[in-house]
């Protein structure tokens, strides 16, 4: 069961307190700048969470301004659609309502997940989105991201590698995950979304006597979390 940490009081709570009930994740923006999206990409992992652990959810987005940048930008970095607040009226029969937000954004009542800003100007030009969204994943959410050259430099150094081993690992019989290699995923993204803790069990196990085909599902596995695309070289030359 994920349990996060309540920004209100310091405490963790259950994120889907009744079974199979639903959850509301309602991502708080004032406008578009990378501080906003980042806000949106921890929303994204959380709704990836809870559909993992069998919740249903329903994701909004409030902002106050250039909306459409805020889904342009959130569609490019992989995340899944936001409905905007504004058009969907007042919420009926959650189970839970969890707020995402920055900092110091407010929100109604409720469980609330505050996310720390990104130390940039913005997205470098031509960047590459998906390495975007590792180098913005990889520090905890209460620390602040940056998008410097040399972060970005070695989210597409990872990203790169893990994306020709899942392709060459892919041609290898499949093998189940190791359940002990799966509690300690489940474990970390359970752990009040521990996403950095995710990205060292994947780094761990890549260099273990683990077998490929076990490494390859276990990447796939874990990449429904992270949203990184890391199948996406299946069948190109060795």
């Amino acid at each position: 069961m994920l349990c996060i940490t309540d920004a209100r009081t310091g405490k963790p709570v259950e994120a889907a307190p009744a079974r199979r009930g639903l959850t509301r994740v309602e991502a708080h923006v004032p406008g578009y700048d990378t501080s906003a999206l980042r806000v949106l990409l921890v929303a994204d992992v959380l709704v990836r969470t809870l559909e993992l652990g069998g919740t249903p959810v329903w994701a909004l987005l409030t902002g106050e301004r250039e909306q459409a940048e805020l889904h342009a930008g959130a569609a490019a970095l992989g995340m899944r659609p936001f409905e905007d607040r504004r058009d969907v009226g007042p919420g009926w029969g959650e189970s839970q309502v969890v707020h995402v937000l920055g900092e110091t954004g407010a929100a109604p009542d409720g469980v609330r997940i505050t996310v720390a800003p990104v130390e940039t100007t913005g997205i470098p030009a031509g960047a590459d989105p998906a390495v975007v969204r590792l180098a913005l994943l990889t520090p905890h959410r209460n620390a602040p991201a940056r998008l410097d050259e040399a972060g970005l430099g070695e989210a597409h150094e990872t990203l790169a590698r893990w994306r020709r081993a899942v392709a060459a690992w892919a041609r290898q019989p499949s093998r189940p995950i190791p359940e002990d290699v799966r509690g300690r995923l489940r474990a970390a993204w359970e752990d009040d979304l521990d996403v950095p803790e995710v990205l060292r069990v994947l780094r761990s196990v890549e260099a273990s006597d683990v077998p490929e085909g076990a490494l390859f599902e276990t990447y796939v596995y874990a990449d429904r979390l992270l949203g990184l695309d890391l199948a996406r070289d299946l069948g190109s030359p060795a």
